[in-house]
């Protein structure tokens, strides 16, 4: 791909340090919980209740990081590997982090009554602004998979100073066509729910041969998410438009994500070549395409140190640097972690600086590594 670059970060083992497979086999796994810290709310919407859990307050002008999961899970099920993993904390501990959870997919909703209509793709996104007025958010950093990454998309293309920066995974910009919407229909017929469910964050080869992890997702699946919630919200996924973005300069008037992104996606991901398009249609000057080796359907489990690292450094491009103590370092000591802006005396790219709490910064054209990496290009191919 002309004009990018390749970035590799150190290869670390496609599971938690310390961590063997046997254990992210176990459903506990995905639902413990490493603190108390976090506090439940459910708030008000044009569109209903928006079941939200929240840890920390708002800090000055940082900005919160919001989540949102993918069709089949739940913000435990989705992130819970990934926030839970010690680097990771590292960083989060300086923000406030706020998990959604889609209507009803929560763990022990109550199921819908009959009747109810469930919302749009488009009005899911419409929620969150009440989720960012009720605690008071100046502006959020999304991190998005599947479903979740759509929506979030879609929430930074209605309410752009909202947002200030995107992390979306096995996004699909893509709206169901009619062999697409057959061929799910007739899936539905032929399969369970679970295991429709399955086959879209699984790819082929790992529900044959990572039996393990598959089979615990499908117990959890099964059992934690409300199945008839769940239909609702698949069904709606399915009923999806096109995200109606291009990049700018390809068509009069083009309408893409305004706000730095990066893109994630395994290299044996069902969601790969829809995450390939996407990265087609955004601004190529501020998105990094991170394309994950060994991660699969779910990098974020799978591989979380290397999407904590790489997190680090697409926080690092938007003013942020995170000083974070390195164990595959044999040498000196290592700061413990810090979360401050960039000065402008680190990159000459910069195009504002200021303190932790001051004015909100604007996206560099470049990043530099605390570990040496030197300075790359925003708009980056990189293979893990």
């Amino acid at each position: 791909m002309a004009g990018l670059q390749e970035l590799r970060f150190p290869e670390e083992k496609p599971l938690l340090r310390g961590q063997d497979v046997t254990e992210l086999e176990n459903p506990d796994t995905f639902l413990s919980v490493v603190d108390t810290d976090w506090k439940e709310h459910d708030i008000e919407t044009p569109y209903g209740l928006l079941h939200v859990v929240i840890r920390g307050s708002p800090k000055g002008n940082r900005p919160a990081i919001l989540t949102y999961h993918d069709v089949g899970l739940n913000h435990k099920l989705c992130f819970n590997t990934f926030f839970n993993f010690e680097d990771m904390q590292e960083i989060t501990k300086h923000f406030v982090v706020c998990h959604v959870d889609a209507p009803g997919q929560q763990m022990g909703a109550s199921q819908f009554p009959q009747g109810y209509q469930f919302p749009s793709m488009e009005q899911l996104a419409a929620m969150l602004p009440s989720v960012v007025q009720h605690f008071g958010f100046k502006y959020v950093i999304g991190i998005g998979v599947g479903a979740g990454a759509y929506v979030l998309a879609k929430f930074a293309l209605i309410f752009p100073d909202l947002v200030e920066g995107l992390v979306l995974m096995n996004i699909d910009p893509n709206g169901k066509g009619w062999i697409d919407w057959a061929a799910t229909k007739l899936s539905g017929l032929t399969s369970t729910l679970p295991d429709t469910v399955l086959s879209h964050l699984f790819s082929q080869e790992e529900l044959v041969n990572n039996t393990g992890l598959v089979q615990s997702y499908r117990q959890q699946i099964s059992n934690v998410v409300n199945q008839a919630n769940l239909q609702l919200f698949w069904n709606m996924y399915n009923s999806r438009r096109d995200l109606d973005i291009n990049r700018p300069g390809t068509v009069p008037n083009a309408k893409t994500l305004r706000c730095p992104v990066m893109l994630v996606v395994g290299d044996n991901a069902p969601a790969e070549d829809g995450v390939v398009e996407c990265n087609s249609k955004l601004d190529p000057t501020t998105t990094t395409f991170l394309k994950m080796a060994d991660s699969g359907g779910l990098p974020q489990v799978t591989q979380p140190g290397k999407l904590t690292e790489a997190f680090k450094y697409f926080l690092q491009g938007m003013g942020y640097i995170a000083h974070l103590k390195d164990r595959r370092l044999s040498g000196g000591a290592v700061p413990s972690a810090s979360m401050t802006r960039l000065a402008r005396s680190r990159t000459a790219s910069l195009t504002s600086a200021s303190s932790v709490d001051g004015s909100r910064p604007q996206p560099c054209a470049h990043s530099e590594s605390s570990e040496g990496m030197g300075q790359v290009n925003h708009t980056m191919e990189v293979s893990c």
